[in-house]
């Protein structure tokens, strides 16, 4: 596990709706975890508010988003919605969204300049056609924004995350300070006098005066609504006594902006910062009372110990919501130190191991207050200690549970079916012996989950381990019960489920038995679903045979399988395979004019009528050259990779890319070897001669690769660049020595900067 690191990153930012600067340290070091949406069969937004959700266990700083990146948009929505309201309808909801969010300065600047001077500029003239430039409370607005958006020149700015802090603007407006010291002052409308309240506090603020903004607000918050003004307001101040090493008053007063404004809860979190167990004891003892208390805990659970801090706030106060995120972070944290490994232990020694990593005292913690029903969300509590019964082997218990929890969930889809699948998790865990009992309690949850799920696209519910984890299981009790067919519909991918290279399709006994169950039209209900989860199709099968069957020179059966097909033996080759080029340049290649494309078959085909002609003693030279060619070309060396990159023998532009059958077979030059070798003896020019010696050495330099490279080396880069590129192999040797005069032998060196090389060592 790697530890969280942060006490150097600086946040710095500015914001009409922030606080100026942040920093984050957890609080005696977090831990990174992987992506728990695809690693997790508990889903945390089905039971708590989406306020807590940038909270939950990730391996970011923060769930999903990362960093928090909304400090200049967070109150939009809001702040549109209260002025609205405030407008009564004098004034249309997207000219009031364009005068508070969208670049409005300069016709706000404009209509002030109008309300001085009584003079029409062009804005006074654009707007007066859309609303009553009049109107008490439209000018009220425009003159709050008139001041409001001097403050912002100071406080709006570019989000920046680095290592080192940038300058931060100071806002030194003083006549526009006072300004609004004094609308505060002597406003009487309520919801006006809020605001410039807050855009007074936030000057001052600005202005970098810390006394004279803890003093303002120390006066006033007494008359001020507690309201979301308030809690922004408060954090400017937490601001102040952070910047000034203040850290327990800090703390405390972000304790509470999380625990009565949601919408700035990741804020408050990410600007928590105890420094040590001293200044945090001392935040502690600022709280007046439990609620106050349990709100610091909620935060520091997010850095350290979900688990003290459920049990310190479930003491001071039971029914506090903070407790539900909490709980999912402890379930989440839970099934990262589960975690399986079937590689080396069979389905029990997994439940053994299962069992063992579950932590007793978050068991006990889970129980005792599942059991209390004190909290906000009892079934919240009690549908987590069904999962934990499970991982604890407890699977009657859990059942137990499910059916009691069952009726008290909340009435939505992703409730229902967090309930199901943990559900289904523990009926899964019960089965030992896979057999018609055993499967028939679970064909309908394996259906859903791997065939109605993927096609609902839920955002949030996290079933995507269960889905792996549940194809997996099965496939172990399949192998232990040695059938082999069920065991490779379950788990196929390029490895087995123990981690080594899936060589299932190398056994003919394996790949016949396949072939006769995917044939097979009275599967059972259970071979139906595994033959839906299945990977690859009948023609995956076909290909793969029809591809071997080619290496292995033997293309009549190759025309067979590729007949089987289906549109595969259709699929047309990226360069003409008949060419045999000086240089292996498979891009080159590819986007050279061809006469003629040539699909699968059709090259299969072409190979077959060209050994017929050969086995009659026809045009020896050329259809043996012809047939060197396609052989080299479909090899790794060659221009129609795409002929062996297939589902069963694998994609990719390395040899290493494939298991060591498939390996072997893909760098093999000994059948196009053999070709070039008849084409040579049935050669009559020097010309002719010539070109085939090459294409030799061509399959002779090949097999240094594959030796030094591929098989034997096991440090490529060990040997990479060193001088044993230039050999003076045989068939470079015997061109350069007989063949220097031929016009094919000029044509190498101009085309072949290895021979090149070579000859000028």
């Amino acid at each position: 596990m790697k530890k969280l690191f942060l006490s150097k990153l600086f946040l710095v930012f500015s914001s009409v709706l922030l606080l100026a600067y942040s920093v984050i340290y957890a609080c005696g070091g977090g831990d990174w975890f992987e992506d728990w949406y695809y690693n997790s069969n508990f889903t945390p937004e089905i039971f708590v508010d989406k306020s807590y959700s940038p909270l939950f266990l990730s391996g970011e700083v923060f769930y999903k988003i990362g960093f928090d990146t909304e400090h200049n948009s967070r109150f939009n929505d809001e702040i549109t919605a209260d002025w609205e309201k405030y407008l009564s309808g004098s004034m249309n909801a997207e000219t009031v969204k364009f005068f508070l969010v969208d670049q409005s300065v300069k016709d706000i600047e404009e209509l002030n300049a109008f309300y001085v001077s009584k003079k029409e500029n062009e804005s006074s003239k654009k707007w007066t056609k859309i609303f009553n430039l009049k109107d008490k409370r439209n000018k009220a607005f425009l003159n709050f924004l008139f001041l409001a958006k001097q403050v912002e020149k100071a406080s709006v700015g570019e989000e920046y995350w680095g290592y080192d802090p940038v300058q931060v603007k100071v806002f030194s407006d003083s006549k526009t300070l006072t300004a609004l010291e004094k609308e505060y002052k002597t406003t009487s409308d309520s919801f006006l006098k809020n605001r410039y309240w807050f855009q007074t506090l936030k000057a001052y603020f600005y202005n970098a005066n810390k006394e004279k903004t803890i003093d303002f607000f120390t006066k006033t918050e007494a008359s001020v609504p507690k309201n979301t003004l308030y809690y922004r307001a408060l954090s400017y101040v937490a601001g102040l006594y952070h910047k000034e090493k203040e850290y327990a008053k800090s703390n405390y007063l972000y304790s509470q902006v999380f625990d009565h404004c949601p919408a700035m809860r990741v804020v408050a979190a990410y600007s928590f910062h105890p420094q040590d167990e001293s200044d945090w004891n001392q935040s502690l003892a600022l709280a007046k009372t439990n609620k106050e208390k349990a709100a610091l805990w909620a935060i520091h659970g997010y850095y350290k110990d979900e688990e003290t801090a459920i049990a310190k706030i479930f003491e001071l106060d039971p029914s506090s919501e903070h407790l539900n995120y909490l709980l999912t972070r402890l379930i989440n944290n839970q099934e990262n130190k589960t975690e399986l490994n079937y590689k080396d232990k069979s389905v029990a020694e997994n439940k053994k191991l299962q069992k063992a990593k579950l932590d007793q005292s978050t068991f006990n913690l889970v129980t005792k207050i599942a059991a209390s029903n004190a909290t906000n969300e009892p079934y919240l509590w009690n549908i987590a200690l069904g999962y934990l019964q499970t991982l604890n082997g407890n699977y009657a218990k859990a059942d137990e549970i499910y059916d009691v929890v069952e009726a008290k969930l909340p009435k939505t889809e992703l409730a229902s079916n967090q309930l199901r699948l943990l559900r289904f998790v523990n009926n899964l865990n019960k089965i030992t012996l896979i057999n018609p009992a055993s499967e028939k309690t679970i064909l309908k949850d394996l259906n859903w989950l791997y065939n109605e799920l993927p096609k609902k696209n839920l955002e949030d519910f996290r079933y995507y381990n269960a889905s792996n984890w549940s194809k997996t299981y099965l496939s172990s009790l399949y192998k232990a019960q040695k059938k082999v067919v069920m065991t490779e519909l379950f788990s196929h991918t390029n490895y087995d489920y123990t981690g080594k290279e899936n060589s299932f399709y190398d056994n003919s006994q394996n790949l016949q038995a396949m072939k006769d169950f995917l044939l097979k039209s009275d599967k059972t209900e259970m071979e139906k679903i595994a033959q839906s989860v299945y990977g690859l199709k009948l023609r995956d099968i076909s290909v793969f045979q029809a591809v071997k069957a080619t290496f292995a020179n033997k293309i009549p059966e190759a025309i067979v399988f590729m007949k089987e097909t289906d549109s595969l033996q259709n699929q047309v080759l990226l360069g003409n395979p008949f060419n045999g080029n000086i240089k292996d340049c498979h891009d080159c290649e590819h986007a050279a004019y061809q006469k003629r494309k040539f699909t699968q078959l059709q090259f299969l085909t072409l190979i077959q009528e060209m050994q017929d002609k050969v086995t009659k003693n026809e045009d020896l030279y050329n259809n043996n050259l012809l047939l060197g060619n396609a052989f080299y070309n479909i090899s790794h060396f060659g221009n129609a990779r795409t002929f062996y990159e297939v589902n069963i023998l694998g994609y990719g532009s390395s040899p290493t890319y494939f298991r060591e059958s498939i390996k072997r077979m893909i760098v093999d030059c000994s059948v196009s070897k053999m070709y070039y070798q008849k084409a040579l003896a049935a050669a009559v020019t020097k010309e002719q001669k010539a070109k085939c010696i090459y294409l030799l050495a061509k399959c002779e330099r090949n097999d240094f690769y594959n030796e030094r490279y591929y098989f034997k080396n096991k440090d490529y880069w060990e040997f990479y660049g060193d001088k044993l590129n230039f050999l003076a192999w045989n068939g470079f040797q015997l061109l350069k020595n007989e063949y220097s005069d031929t016009k094919y032998y000029q044509d190498v060196i101009r085309e072949c900067g290895y021979f090149n090389s070579y000859i000028n060592q």
